[in-house]
């Protein structure tokens, strides 16, 4: 991708872009962007430490696209996605998933060996769903009513050897 250039450090300006890239999805309620943002500001303040790691995708000095994963506690080579976003104005062009494989990447470096990815049922995020299997994840559990009646959480896995 012409002009694309990767990075895995979040810097303070971060913190409100991926409040703009987050709020622009269409995908997360108002009271998760919050949790996006302050996912970023505790890397920032305490590193590593924090259990936070991050993929940041620039599209020639812009960012359009991140991803934040972590170690889940108490496994020994476990990680969670917890977020992966791209701007609205940018969707469909495949930032996201490079985005995703530099994750993956990672997370492998890092020594994980399993990714887990939790969404919602609900049809709005068919996309979500369909991303997620095309980049090789399948989907290990349904909890049934999770989030909401009618609103499964679905739990997607890829496993590395």
């Amino acid at each position: 991708m012409q002009g694309l250039s990767i990075r895995t450090e979040p810097t303070p300006m971060d913190i409100e872009i991926v409040r703009n890239i987050v709020s622009s999805s269409g995908f997360f309620h108002d009271y998760e962007i919050p949790v996006a943002v302050e996912l970023v500001q505790e890397r920032i303040e305490k590193g590593e430490a924090s259990g936070y790691f991050f993929v940041f995708a620039d599209i020639n000095g812009e960012t359009v696209s991140y991803a934040c994963f972590g170690p889940i506690p108490c496994t020994k080579s476990s990680y969670d996605l917890y977020w992966i976003a791209t701007r609205n104005d940018f969707r469909g062009n495949g930032v996201g998933k490079i985005v995703l494989k530099e994750a993956e990447n990672q997370i492998k470096k890092l020594g994980g060996k399993a990714i887990y990815i939790e969404t919602s049922s609900k049809p709005l995020y068919k996309p979500t769903q369909q991303f997620y299997l095309g980049n090789g994840y399948t989907i290990e559990a349904i909890l049934k009513d999770f989030y909401d009646v009618n609103d499964d959480k679905l739990i997607f896995t890829k496993r590395f050897n």
